[in-house]
C-alpha cells in the first residue's frame, strides 16, 4: 500500500468465512479503474480481486432489497457503489455475479448480498483482456 490515506469501508455485516474482518479499503490496480483489491484493514494479506459490472457485463442489474439499503443507512439506490468478486484463472477469469458487494457511497458502509431467486451465476466468465 502507499502512504494514501485510503477511506476505510465499514462492513455492516461480515462476509461469510470471514467474521474477524470488518474494515476494508479499495486499492486501485490499474490505471482504468477497472481491478481492484478490496483488503481487509486488519490483515492487509486478505484481499478479493473485485470490479465494477458495467464494462464487462453492461446488463448486470441486482435488485436490490429494502433491507440491505437500510443495512448500508441508504436512501438512494443511485448512490451504491457496486462490485464483483473477481476470480483470476490461468485459462479464464469469472465474476461472482450471485454474490456482489455493494458500498454505499456516502457512508462508506458495505456488504456482500447473495442475491436470492435470481439465476445470475457465480462463475460468470470475463470476456475483456486486462
Amino acid at each position: 500500500m502507499t502512504d494514501i490515506e485510503l477511506p476505510i469501508i465499514e462492513m455492516a455485516s461480515p462476509m461469510a468465512g470471514f467474521p474477524a474482518h470488518r474494515q476494508f479499503v479499495l486499492v486501485r490496480l490499474n490505471d482504468d479503474g477497472l481491478l481492484y483489491a478490496f483488503t481487509s484493514v486488519q490483515d492487509p494479506s486478505l484481499r478479493f480481486l473485485v470490479a465494477p459490472p458495467e464494462p464487462f457485463f453492461p446488463d448486470y442489474a441486482p435488485e436490490i432489497e429494502n433491507d440491505t439499503l437500510a443495512a448500508l443507512n441508504n436512501t438512494d439506490p443511485d448512490r451504491l457503489l457496486v462490485m464483483v468478486v473477481i476470480t483470476a484463472g490461468t485459462e479464464e477469469t469469472t465474476a461472482n455475479l450471485m454474490a456482489p458487494i455493494l458500498v454505499d457511497r456516502d457512508s462508506r458502509r458495505a456488504m456482500q448480498v447473495i442475491l436470492q431467486g435470481s439465476k445470475m451465476p457465480v462463475r460468470a466468465v470475463m470476456r475483456r483482456n486486462f
